[in-house]
């Protein structure tokens, strides 16, 4: 038996008790802490921290296959989506806004059931072309194999080395089915572990010719949210997972090729979502670090132009901040530009760094 699904009622997977549930209450502590911590916060504080969240964790998600996206128009697009306002709103394309609308539906709507029109809905806006990269694929229904089994390979062409081969196509249907069933059920298995086992479960069927890593990961976003029961994300499961990249596939691929005990995969899942909501302050930081910036200056007036750009500088601002692109940035003259800057290095807020063409600005 080369394949987890061909295991005899193979969605009747099992797992170490002892093992998981030990992990699970240090994750379920970890969880309670950042919760208890964010929800002291304002509200406004908490839409910069959303914001931040969501950016790493569709921008990480895309590059764990590769995929790179803008930063700044995840960003916007989401605070647009939102209705928040943010420093920027550049164009977006196209393939930006549709991972963004799959992973709002998921997280915002964590409480609404899921069928395969929402899901099928998520992979036609993850390719709003019908191409993935230069090739024509299947977009917004299952794969129907018409070029022969769904195979994850790697290696050059006459030297390619099978990892996994999915289910066959035909069965498809009945298998989702199966795992819409499952997500919308109400059982007695704790949400954490659910969510580690819907991702799983989805990346074996593999129902999509593409972009089945991203969509697996959202439903697990989707349960994660459910067991916050928020539609605030203060951790990015995706970004952890992208320092793993490695060890994701390699657990992965021994998974689909094991018994039903998945104890592994649940430890592997338990441990870097324990990681991510430790290492939550490496994406909120900034978000804490503007809020304490605003409070420590209240008191000090500021105008229009000075708010928009020490809002851009926590909010994600690329390069070194000169006089020209402080101009650029909020469409004044040069002259306004360093009257502002001059303004803020007196208020010993910045700091001069660099002599001439060098010269640019920096919090003291």
């Amino acid at each position: 038996m080369e394949y987890i699904y061909q295991n005899t009622h193979w969605h009747n997977f099992t797992w170490n008790g002892e093992k998981v549930l030990k992990l699970l209450s240090e994750v379920k502590l970890a969880q309670g802490f950042l919760l208890g911590r964010m929800n002291s916060l304002g509200f406004e504080i908490k839409n910069d921290a959303l914001l931040n969240v969501l950016t790493e964790n569709i921008i990480k998600s895309g590059e764990i296959e590769g995929e790179i996206l803008n930063p700044e128009q995840v960003r916007s697009s989401i605070a647009r989506k939102l209705g928040l306002e943010i420093t920027s709103n550049i164009a977006r394309e196209r393939n930006v806004e549709g991972v963004v609308e799959m992973m709002l539906d998921a997280t915002q709507n964590f409480d609404k059931p899921i069928n395969k029109e929402r899901i099928v809905g998520w992979h036609a806006a993850l390719f709003p072309t019908g191409y993935s990269g230069m090739y024509k694929i299947r977009v917004g229904d299952y794969r129907n194999d018409s070029t022969g089994p769904m195979q994850v390979v790697s290696g050059s062409v006459g030297k390619e080395k099978i990892h996994y081969e999915a289910p066959c196509a035909q069965i498809l249907d009945t298998e989702m089915n199966d795992l819409i069933n499952y997500i919308n059920q109400n059982d007695d298995i704790d949400l954490l572990i659910k969510a580690g086992i819907v991702h799983l479960w989805f990346v074996i069927l593999h129902p999509f010719d593409d972009g089945n890593g991203r969509i697996a990961r959202v439903l697990a976003d989707m349960m994660l949210a459910k067991s916050d029961d928020l539609n605030f994300r203060f951790y990015s499961m995706s970004a952890q997972i992208r320092k793993e990249r490695k060890s994701y596939y390699e657990i992965l691929e021994k998974t689909q090729k094991g018994t039903l005990d998945i104890t592994n995969w649940l430890l592997w899942f338990l441990e870097n979502l324990l990681i991510s909501i430790q290492n939550s302050d490496e994406i909120l930081g900034n978000v804490l670090k503007k809020a304490e910036f605003w409070q420590k200056h209240l008191g000090i007036g500021f105008n229009d132009r000075q708010r928009k750009i020490l809002n851009k500088l926590f909010d994600g601002f690329e390069g070194h901040l000169t006089s020209s692109k402080w101009a650029k940035i909020c469409n004044c003259s040069q002259d306004s530009s360093s009257n502002d800057i001059n303004d803020l290095i007196d208020k010993k807020i910045f700091k001069k760094i660099g002599k001439a063409k060098n010269t640019h600005y920096v919090f003291r």
